[in-house]
């Protein structure tokens, strides 16, 4: 039988675990996902076809939208269009709203 010290010892590592868990499965957004096609979701902005989407400005990216939820420099973080999946920083999608 455990003892209540070891049992408080374990609660913060318990709850530490719950928390990273869900950071650490986050998948990324495939180009070929029908909400990514949609709106022409590129993981590289550099390799948009411009004629393809004319929305696109060179230097435009999802790490300077103010959509995109991820840490200043993270390579990849979360985007509230493609609900619990991340997007590349150095992506682009037509949804882009430059950062104020």
């Amino acid at each position: 039988m455990n003892s209540r010290r070891q049992f408080i010892r374990l609660v913060p590592l318990a709850g530490a675990g719950l928390l990273v868990g869900p950071a650490w499965s986050q998948t990324m957004v495939d180009e070929k996902d029908p909400t990514a096609v949609s709106l022409g979701y590129h993981a590289d902005a550099s390799k948009i076809d411009k004629a393809k989407q004319p929305k696109y400005v060179p230097g435009s990216a999802c790490g300077n939208c103010s959509l995109f939820q991820g840490k200043a420099g993270a390579a990849s973080g979360p985007c509230p269009i493609f609900a619990g999946k991340h997007v590349s920083a150095k992506g682009w999608c037509s949804a882009y709203v430059k950062k104020a």
